[in-house]
């Protein structure tokens, strides 16, 4: 008797071992659907767009896309507080290489500027007025991405800054969301 009930528990552990196995397997396709789902659909008024940016402060990724279709999106990092990194729809109004870090008196290109060696300014009317020091960026300190940890910039790894500096164009809006 106690071998048949040693052999049923065995056979009931190995189930329950497959049925966890197969369900632990199966969860990620689900969430990478539901999440895609998500990530690729752009509001039907952002679509007239030549080129269009997101960033979802929420889960601290920038979002690029072309006549509304998503080419390519990237992990950012954003304001330490959620108040710090502004939310609405902005546009980019400049493009530089080694923009120098104005507050603490480093020059652009410097490995010690926490800018990075790219720059997209902004142009972000917060309270009524109109401020320029928002931007999306690289990094000195590229661990930082995915975190909430900005003064208010949209930190990009360089690599990632250095391609969509290259591809997008002066004017383009930018919606930062939650």
């Amino acid at each position: 008797m106690g071998v048949i009930h040693s052999a049923r528990m065995r056979t009931l552990a190995f189930a329950i071992l497959l049925l966890c196995l197969s369900f632990m397997l199966t969860l990620p396709a689900y969430a990478a659907e539901a999440k895609t789902e998500e990530q690729f659909q752009l509001a039907d008024k952002y679509t007239k767009y030549a080129q269009f940016i997101v960033i979802d402060k929420s889960e601290n990724k920038l979002y690029f896309f072309e006549l509304g279709e998503l080419v390519k999106s990237f992990p950012v990092a954003t304001g330490l507080k959620p108040s710090y990194t502004p939310e609405g729809l902005f546009s980019i109004v400049e493009k530089i290489k080694n923009r120098p870090y104005y507050k603490g008196h480093i020059k652009g290109g410097d490995p010690k500027n926490p800018l990075g060696d790219r720059w997209l300014g902004l142009k972000v009317i917060k309270n009524g007025k109109t401020s320029y020091a928002y931007g999306i960026h690289g990094t000195n300190n590229e661990k930082s991405i995915g975190k909430y940890i900005s003064q208010g910039c949209i930190r990009m790894h360089n690599k990632d800054v250095h391609w969509l500096y290259d591809q997008v164009a002066n004017k383009t809006p930018v919606l930062i969301q939650k």
